[in-house]
């Protein structure tokens, strides 16, 4: 666990530091002269007496004690040095730079596991290898550029990659942000990603600690624990955004089903992090323009005034807002417009054109702010064809960034022709947001993003019964009557069944289930795929006919009868991805989910409003609302059935793959025609 040695450490040891600042040994060791760290410093070399002014120690036996130990030596010293420093020098807290561990060898990943074992043996705390390093307002044991100015109110940043570390700092601090921490947990021997989410959460103080944490995460190995701190901390009041990169990378999957098929290990993160709350970004700019949004208030409502000077830019604002749910309310005041120079349009976006001025733009925001009820936020765009200077406008702008009770978002263009000007707007205390489509992309993610899901929604169902069937049953597909009884089970409703094998039991069924009916082969996996289906039978003579087809197809165990059922086809859907647990999908159904692929995803267990949303999110949600005249679905009864499934997975962590396909739905009733279950023991 992170400990106070590597946050505010009273002594680092460089084991292996430079003359050389070229080379991380040496370049850590300058950084952390530069910025002034105030505890005791030391260096270990066996080749020099001095270091960059100071006493070298030749061997790390020789040190006194010492709080946190970096160390910039090859892979195969480092087992040595750690443990000479963590049984004789009393130190907790390490950080290695070395590269050459479990990502490069098996001979690397016997070494990092020695050190792992030596670390938890003396109760410290490791970050690395192959890192850059760690930097808190109190040291900046890094061995790259830039530092970015460490402020307590700053973000916490941690990554997983040290080299993408950077460029997203680069980006970062060009535009203004200021960071509290800096965490790159390289191979995450020790410490990754989630541990150190959960020490923030465990140690969290709402009046001195960050409220904005950013994430570049390339393995989610705990999602658990990702989910419980990165909740806890969005409820206590902290936003959070990250990156999962590698999602081109979720393998090819032997899925047998429709559900299988669809989900995939980044269909299971992105389930994860919004069922955390977390802003799911896909690039380094996103990341860092989400971090700086997040150092204005949340947006009070989704109704946004554009104020620019320049119409093409306003224009692509306008779209990236607006097709993704902010509204651009049109405006109107002839009193306003007449503060402006001939030409101008208070229509919104509010274009008071090239030669607008400083006066002019701030009775604008007075007038966003005072009169415009309809107007929740502001972004200016303002840059400047370098004519002459803009201070005056930025100035302005400034005072009404701190003085106004909405939202005002700064989007300064003009990053070389005004760029003395944009840095002393930064220095007031800004963010500038120099592009506005990646603008206007990151603050709708930001606005759509759902808080942290509530606890579960678990339904009463047969728990006994579930369980009797689960143990009784070997591994792999269910049959139809288990399928059954475990739906009975859990309330999910469905239609009559009658399973026959010879043409005696088949006329029989026949006459039970009543014409018309459904006849479906059992056996093949794809019923649709070897013509297993035959629909509207409507007499005895068919009801021979296809039986005698059916129970024909290659693998058939028998043919299953049903009554013929009319609705707007649906699906439901389970997948146990790894780790991560049940994936619950759910859209329209039939041949064409994987096709159409317009689903919707959520980690079990369900709440009743991730339910609901699962719904709403459907690109063909208007036909639960009924489209030309054809009859809707009942939302009601689906959210029901999706609680209800939801309930069954966690009676039954068994199941592997489930699908429920199609469920026939109209305005009145909701009933599932078919249904496959695979479970593993």
């Amino acid at each position: 666990m992170i400990n106070q040695q590597l946050l505010q450490p009273e002594s680092i040891a460089i084991i292996g530091g430079s003359n050389d600042i070229t080379k991380p040994g040496g370049k850590v060791l300058k950084n952390l002269l530069d910025h002034h760290f105030k505890g005791k410093l030391y260096v270990v070399n066996p080749k020099e007496t001095k270091v960059q002014g100071l006493e070298c120690y030749h061997d790390a036996r020789d040190l006194p004690s010492i709080d946190l130990g970096i160390l910039a030596i090859p892979a195969r010293l480092c087992p040595e040095s750690v443990k000479v420093l963590a049984e004789t020098k009393n130190t907790k807290a390490f950080i290695i730079f070395s590269a050459g561990f479990h990502e490069e060898s098996q001979e690397g990943a016997r070494l990092e596991q020695e050190i792992v074992e030596t670390v938890n043996k003396t109760g410290g705390c490791l970050i690395g290898p192959n890192c850059i390093g760690v930097m808190t307002p109190y040291h900046t044991s890094v061995f790259t550029t830039p530092i970015p100015e460490l402020v307590p109110d700053g973000v916490d940043f941690i990554s997983g990659s040290g080299a993408t570390a950077v460029f997203i700092m680069e980006y970062a601090i060009t535009n203004g942000l200021k960071f509290s921490s800096v965490f790159s947990v390289g191979n995450s021997a020790q410490i990754g990603v989630e541990e150190v989410l959960e020490y923030l959460d465990m140690h969290f103080d709402p009046l001195q600690s960050s409220k904005i944490k950013l994430l570049y995460i390339e393995s989610i190995e705990k999602p658990d624990k990702l989910l419980k701190h990165a909740s806890s901390l969005i409820r206590k009041g902290c936003r959070i955004a990250a990156i999962k990169a590698g999602t081109s990378a979720a393998g090819s999957r032997a899925a047998t089903s429709h559900t299988g098929a669809l989900a995939s290990s980044d269909t299971a993160v992105d389930a994860l992090l919004r069922k955390a709350g977390i802003v799911r970004c896909y690039s380094r700019q996103e990341l860092a323009t989400v971090g700086g949004i997040f150092t204005h208030p949340p947006l009070p409502g989704n109704r946004m005034a554009i104020i620019t000077h320049a119409g093409g830019p306003a224009v692509m604002l306008t779209d990236a807002l607006s097709n993704n749910g902010i509204e651009i309310p049109p405006l109107e005041s002839p009193e306003l417009l007449s503060k402006l120079y001939p030409g101008s349009s208070v229509a919104n976006p509010i274009d008071f054109l090239a030669t607008g001025t400083a006066t002019q733009l701030a009775e604008i925001i007075d007038y966003c702010e005072n009169r415009f009820e309809q107007i929740d936020a502001m972004a200016v765009i303002f840059g400047s064809p370098g004519l002459f200077e803009v201070y005056d406008v930025y100035k302005v702008l400034d005072e009404k960034m701190r003085s106004c009770r909405k939202p005002i978002f700064p989007i300064l263009t003009s990053i070389i022709n005004v760029k003395k000007e944009i840095e002393y707007f930064i220095s007031l205390g800004h963010v500038n947001f120099p592009e506005e489509v990646v603008f206007g992309n990151a603050l709708t993610k930001v606005y759509n993003t759902p808080p942290p899901a509530a606890p579960p929604t678990i339904l009463k169902i047969d728990i006994d019964r579930i369980r009797e069937v689960i143990d009784r049953a070997s591994a792999g597909y269910l049959l139809p009557q288990a399928v059954q009884e475990l739906l009975d089970a859990s309330g999910i409703p469905r239609a009559k069944e009658i399973v026959a094998q010879n043409m005696d039991e088949a006329l029989k069924a026949a006459q039970i289930i009543g014409f018309p009916l459904v006849m479906k082969v059992i056996g093949p996996i794809h019923k649709t795929d070897v013509g297993g289906v035959a629909l509207n039978i409507s007499d005895i003579e068919h009801v021979k006919e296809n039986f005698v087809k059916l129970i024909s197809i290659e693998d058939a165990v028998g043919v299953l009868f049903q009554p013929m059922l009319y609705g707007t086809e649906l699906f439901i859907g389970a997948n146990w991805e790894p780790k991560f647990g049940h994936l619950i999908l759910c859209g329209i159904g039939g041949v064409l989910i994987e096709t159409l692929k317009d689903f919707s995803t959520a980690l079990a267990p369900l709440n009743h409003d991730e339910a609901v949303s699962m719904i709403l999110n459907l690109k063909t949600y208007s036909l639960f609302k009924g489209v030309r005249g054809q009859e809707g679905i009942n939302e009601s009864i689906f959210t029901n059935i999706l609680l209800r499934v939801s309930s069954l997975l966690q009676a039954a962590p068994e199941i592997r793959e489930m699908d429920l396909n199609p469920l026939l739905g109209n305005s009145k009733s909701i009933t599932t025609v078919d249904a496959r279950i695979r479970i593993e023991k």
